[in-house]
């Protein structure tokens, strides 16, 4: 089997071949690495490689394999962490600069729990600074080019894990979550991306945006590889208060018929045609295989995302005060004093979109400001929560576009301003803390990923996953 072969398999199909003796986890890591070779001058998805470690981990799994003490489906998979989740011992960057420098000093719980199950971590991947942002243009160490065109983008701020799986070079991958940061990557780049429901993975070892927001998510080819990967790491831990226990998912069910809301507020005249099409198709799919589908609309559309844009800075604004010279981050040279050290050491470290956001979070947590701006933010965020619960008792999912565009040129990037509204996509699961899944769903006439999104009921993935599965019959 040649490596183009070999790398066509997901997680699944590769667990099959090792555990048949076709191929060796080496053999596998090997293969993964010398993907990398071949695709990395044009898509940069990878900040730090670890080959060495790689292939030392994939040696000890073949070891155990021999023994017959497999742990499981992931033991012997490569796969790779978004650089602001640790892994002792490697780089966490958070593609700043600020700590560019900077080595983990222990493992993050859902590091160490893919560990223990046996997987393979060949490196970390490149990513919007600090997860600001929707084309990983704006990481301070690299460009990461979408795989299946490298004049664009693959999205942000997750776009090193989702290309590196778009790419082959790993089976899965993990990113974050704040309001779209897994899911519009995913779309971008022609993969899976879960965002769980809010507490479903531990937030431990995650280098935090918006604490409130923030989820870990999983990149993949399937649902099934998905399914596994959510297996391996969600569930209670005692390093996170809200981690949640995690439900068992079994894709073998039947699938019951669907009642789905079909999100109506995404127009013909608000996303592209391409994207409007494979809403349509989904649209058939799901009514042929039996849904009852109805029109729903999202609950205040422009109050969510300022809502989100107040709640995400602020907290952002206060979590990123640590990166300061003292404590963490790189330190300026020739300060005279702290007050000169703080800023020097920021001034240095800090992209322009990470100051951005954090000089507006700051000001809305004034005093003058709090209660106008952050409390009723909040106000907002627990009325969405409100109308989402109520939607999901009417409907077992809603269905909709995950971007409202394909991946765009890199020159063509639009001005913040509407980046930040095209979130209007996915930050309602992001708000209401409720699980979605970004499902690849063709092509358009250029060749670039098309992909609808499906959000459940919190502790729903099994039913996301379920139906995507429907999808995936749906695209062969």
């Amino acid at each position: 089997m040649s490596v183009k072969e070999l790398l066509q398999n997901g997680i699944c199909a590769h667990a099959a071949h090792l555990q048949s003796g076709d191929y060796s986890s080496a053999d596998l890591t090997r293969a993964c690495l010398e993907q990398m070779d071949a695709r990395e001058n044009d898509v940069g998805a990878f900040l730090t490689v670890d080959a060495e470690g790689a292939l030392t981990a994939a040696r000890e799994s073949d070891a155990r394999r021999a023994r017959g003490e497999c742990r499981g489906i992931l033991d012997g998979i490569p796969f790779a962490l978004k650089d602001n989740i640790c892994a002792r011992g490697l780089r966490l960057t958070c593609a700043s600069r600020i700590l560019e420098n900077y080595i983990a000093p222990y493992d993050a719980t859902v590091t160490a729990r893919l560990k223990d199950a046996g997987a393979v971590l060949v490196g970390k991947t490149n990513m919007d600074e600090f997860a600001m942002g929707s084309t990983t243009g704006y990481s301070a160490l690299g460009q990461t080019s979408n795989p299946w065109n490298p004049d664009c983008v693959p999205g942000g701020s997750s776009g090193g894990s989702a290309a590196a799986v778009g790419a082959r070079e790993v089976p899965f991958a993990l990113g974050s979550d704040t309001g779209g940061s897994v899911r519009q990557p995913a779309a971008f780049c022609g993969v899976y991306g879960l965002k769980p429901t809010y507490g479903a993975i531990s937030r431990y070892g995650l280098a935090s945006m918006a604490s409130s927001l923030d989820c870990i998510g999983i990149l993949a080819h399937s649902a099934r590889d998905t399914a596994a990967v959510f297996s391996a790491i969600a569930g209670k831990d005692g390093y996170d208060a809200t981690a949640l226990d995690a439900p068992r998912i079994d894709l073998d069910k039947l699938l019951k018929p669907l009642r789905v809301g079909v999100v109506a507020d995404f127009t013909k005249d608000r996303v592209s045609a391409d994207v409007w099409e494979a809403m349509q198709r989904a649209i058939a799919l799901l009514s042929d295989r039996g849904a009852v589908l109805e029109e729903v609309h999202l609950p205040m559309p422009e109050e969510a995302l300022a809502a989100y844009s107040v709640i995400s800075c602020a907290e952002l604004s206060s979590n990123l005060s640590r990166y300061d010279g003292v404590h963490f981050g790189r330190r300026a040279a020739g300060a005279t004093d702290l007050r000169t050290l703080y800023a020097a050491s920021r001034g240095e470290g800090f992209g322009a979109e990470v100051k951005r956001r954090v000089l507006f979070g700051m000001d809305m947590l004034r005093a003058e400001n709090r209660e106008r701006y952050y409390v009723r933010a909040q106000r907002v965020r627990e009325l969405i929560l409100h109308k989402m619960t109520a939607l999901s008792e009417r409907y077992d999912l809603l269905l909709s576009p995950t971007a409202p565009t394909v991946a765009f040129e890199k020159g063509k990037t639009p001005p913040p301003a509407s980046l930040y509204y095209a979130d209007l996509c996915t930050v309602y699961a992001s708000l209401a803390g409720f699980p979605a899944l970004s499902i690849p769903f063709g092509f358009d006439g250029n060749g670039l990923p098309l992909a609808v999104q499906l959000t459940a009921r919190p502790c729903a993935e099994e039913l996301l996953l379920r139906t995507a599965s429907v999808f995936e019959e749906g695209v062969r």
